[in-house]
């Protein structure tokens, strides 16, 4: 059996196609059981035929959810299937992991020790630290918008639930027992809140934005100056550029199938909001009056595509898609042996080849430079003005550095345990070490280096982009001060 190659597959697979909206289903939470299928499996003394299954089905265990969201475990089956006789598994293996990833599903029923294994690795954070916080993922993942009924919600699933092996019950049952009644306690106090807009509201508030910012770049910038910009908005201006159709009826038209696509693709509450957005946007474009603001073509090109993407990005903050290109490209992903990037990329070559055909080369060189401030003023809005790096450090001398970061910079510090050595002229030789991960400010990194460099300075030091930071020290200091 490949095992190994048959988990780089489908992680890679879950890690590229599966959508954002996954804030908990998604690779993070595959990863997470495999660390614990692997941790239990250990301590449960299993052979080690028995734990390549498990960690294959702990890889296999949510796959499904790149094709539905309902019955997941057995499209995972399906997938599970479908790939791993290419990896050498025969077919009582596959079996096996078919029953282990079954044994996840909600009530748990496992049948035998290995099942029982993966069950219990898949609600590992119950009984964790971090309960709180990966529970607000499964939150936001849901779509609710009520706290106490998402407490209430906590409060049945974990009175319901059992941990199976004797290592869970050990290992987690007592913290699981803590965080229930951490839970009831928050139903019965209600703490003085900050004033904060229901989550309703502000994506509704979102969406009337993306609208109005989307409407002024087309009817001020794009549209008087026959620019395009990518995606299906760029196939929309094309349509009515070309058979001389008002705009407001085609980018209504055009979007119809995506947002079809994007009920299968991610849910129906997504492809409803879509479609109000799309239609008011395209009452929008009928009603707002068309203002020449520029002929330059310059500032029409940067911004026409900035106003652009900021309507763009204010749409997708508020839970759904003005343009739906990347609904397509997730759909025909599932096709085709590309990546969603290189679709969205295929797509815009075409239409910026038709455009340039229709109307000129320079006007399709402008518009490649409007999708380009489109694209990446979208992204800034996504993300967020607050740009987090999170930093990973491995030094002989970690106690100290742990010590100087809470102490001196105020930092929460998450410790992993590893070994560092390992070096080609002593390779057997290796030392346990403490691997230290926190995550700062981009303006605090270079401090952060100079304290780690004056302790050791020949710590290992590597920084990674962090999209979003949420709770934590970072944030209880950014409101302290």
């Amino acid at each position: 059996m490949q095992v190994e190659q048959a988990g780089e597959f489908i992680l890679n697979k879950i890690e590229k196609e599966l959508p954002e909206t996954f804030y908990y289903h998604n690779i993070d939470h595959t990863r997470d059981v495999y660390a614990a299928a692997k941790m239990i499996g250990e301590a449960e003394n299993i052979t080690d035929d028995e734990m390549q299954l498990l960690l294959t089905a702990a890889c296999y265990h949510d796959s499904g959810y790149l094709v539905s969201i309902h019955e997941h475990e057995k499209e995972s089956c399906k997938i599970a299937r479908e790939h791993l006789p290419s990896f050498w598994f025969s077919q009582p293996d596959i079996d096996k992991i078919c029953g282990m990833i079954m044994a996840t599903r909600i009530p748990q029923s496992p049948r035998n020790h290995l099942e029982q294994i993966l069950a219990d690795a898949d609600l590992d954070y119950l009984g964790r630290d971090d309960f709180f916080t990966i529970g607000d993922k499964f939150y936001r993942e849901l779509g609710l918008t009520d706290r106490d009924e998402w407490n209430r919600m906590q409060v049945k699933f974990l009175n319901g639930h059992q941990y199976f092996t004797q290592t869970a019950l050990n290992l987690r049952g007592p913290k699981r027992r803590r965080n229930l009644e951490q839970v009831k306690a928050l139903l019965h106090k209600r703490p003085m809140k900050r004033f904060s807009l229901p989550h309703a509201v502000l994506d509704t508030i979102y969406v009337v934005l993306g609208i109005l910012f989307c409407g002024f770049a087309l009817k001020s910038f794009l549209v008087p100056n026959n620019f395009f910009d990518g995606g299906v908005t760029g196939i929309s201006l094309l349509i009515s550029e070309t058979y001389h159709i008002p705009i407001a009826y085609v980018i209504v038209v055009v979007n119809i199938p995506f947002i079809v696509m994007g009920a299968r693709q991610v849910n129906r509450a997504f492809a409803l909001k879509t479609l109000a957005a799309v239609i008011g946007l395209g009452l929008c474009l009928l009603y707002m009056p068309e203002q020449h603001v520029t002929s330059d073509h310059l500032l029409i090109c940067i911004f026409g595509g900035v106003f652009m993407g900021i309507g763009v990005g204010l749409s997708i903050r508020g839970g759904c898609a003005l343009d739906g290109i990347e609904v397509l490209a997730l759909y025909t992903g599932k096709r085709i042996s590309f990546t969603i990037s290189e679709i969205i990329l295929g797509i815009n070559i075409i239409i910026f080849l038709i455009a340039g055909i229709q109307l000129g080369l320079p006007t399709a060189l402008y518009s490649i430079l409007t999708y380009y401030a489109a694209s990446r003023t979208s992204h800034f809005v996504i993300e967020g003005l607050e740009e987090y790096t999170g930093v990973t450090i491995i030094s002989a001398k970690s106690e100290i550095i742990k010590e100087r970061l809470v102490m001196e910079l105020g930092r929460g510090i998450t410790v992993y345990k590893g070994e560092r050595g390992f070096l080609k002229q002593s390779f057997d030789v290796s030392h346990p070490v403490d691997i230290i991960f926190t995550v700062v400010t981009r303006l605090e990194v270079r401090r952060l280096k100079n304290m780690v460099h004056d302790v050791d300075h020949k710590a290992f030091i590597f920084t990674s982009t962090i999209k979003e930071a949420a709770g934590g020290v970072l944030k209880r200091r950014a409101r302290d001060h």
